[in-house]
């Protein structure tokens, strides 16, 4: 992570050498101070808060749902926020006051509408897993389908933007947006971590861990609430990034052991490496081109995602 951030911050449209970024980024004026200050270091900040969320939030999720392909995207979350900021650029003119930070707003609302609809099917069907892993399929497809529904609906330009904010990019982010991100991230986080114990418990068995005192439907409900909020504040600036939530947890089980006090936080290092790996490389690879950071994620995700299916559960999952 540490040599990625170096990276970041020495290349981009304008490249300096190891020398000249050291200088600048301890500098206070020039134009290299400038760059470096107001565009790469808000994206390596963002891209770590960002990676690290998404990888906590999968973790948390796969515990909670013993399933070991639970996310954020395959329980409807993360498409909730693509719908709240299709409906955003949607409904808002392109010159609107503020645009950006009422996109965010909608996307984070319906990520946490996402998750509470899930959650309320799941009281009603007595809290299964099983019920919440189907309803947030179910959710999933309604949102991508209503996203799509606004994509034919609407302009060039809009559709544009649409498309834009659903391959991910970190090229918005300013230190105002890192502010705010950085509070619905980073609060929820060490609540995850204390409850880590039971978290190891619940994933074991519902049964064993009630009988050891966990009220195991409050941390499911809490941890399912933290989680999200946490994927509503790692996307809701940056827009889609995929597969960090389920690749990262597996990478570090595969490392550490399942062990959740140490795989929490193992996950957010991970987490943060790849995201912020996938921007730098989107950035180099094809000067002066960015390719987008999600499209990275995918190519990164895909094959390791294959790679968990192939194999047989029991020897990664227990």
């Amino acid at each position: 992570m540490f040599i990625a951030a170096l990276i970041g911050i020495s290349n981009g449209i304008e490249s300096f050498d190891f020398k000249k970024s050291f200088t600048a980024f301890f500098s206070n004026v020039g134009l290299q101070h400038k760059i470096i200050w107001e565009l790469r270091v808000p994206r390596i900040v963002m891209a770590i808060l960002t990676g690290s969320g998404l990888a906590v939030a999968g973790t948390v999720f796969q515990a909670i749902l013993k399933n070991p392909l639970a996310s954020p995207y395959t329980l409807g979350t993360a498409s909730g926020a693509g719908f709240g900021a299709v409906i955003a650029i949607f409904f808002l003119d392109a010159d609107f006051f503020y645009k950006e930070y009422f996109v965010a707003s909608s996307a984070f609302f319906f990520t946490m509408l996402s998750s509470l609809i899930i959650l309320s099917i799941a009281k009603i069907k007595i809290f299964t897993n099983e019920t919440m892993i189907l309803a947030g399929i179910a959710i999933m497809f309604l949102f991508s389908s209503l996203s799509s529904l606004f994509q034919y609906l609407g302009t060039m330009e809009q559709v544009n933007e649409i498309v834009f904010w659903f391959f991910g990019s970190l090229s918005k982010v300013g230190w105002n947006e890192i502010g705010i991100a950085s509070v619905m991230i980073l609060l929820p986080m060490p609540l995850l971590f204390k409850w880590s114990w039971s978290f190891n418990l619940i994933a074991a068995d519902d049964e064993s861990a009630k009988a050891l005192g966990i009220d195991v439907e409050k941390v499911k409900i809490f941890g399912i609430v933290c989680a999200s909020l946490i994927t509503a504040g790692a996307i809701c600036f940056t827009g889609v990034i995929g597969f960090i939530g389920i690749v990262s947890p597996h990478i570090v089980r595969m490392l550490i052991g399942y062990n959740h006090r140490f795989l929490l936080p193992g996950a957010a290092l991970v987490g943060a490496s790849l995201v912020l790996t996938a921007d730098t490389v989107g950035r180099i690879i094809l000067p002066p081109q960015v390719i987008p950071i999600g499209i990275v994620t995918s190519f990164i995700g895909v094959p390791f995602f294959f790679y968990l299916l192939m194999k047989k559960t029991k020897e990664y999952w227990r």
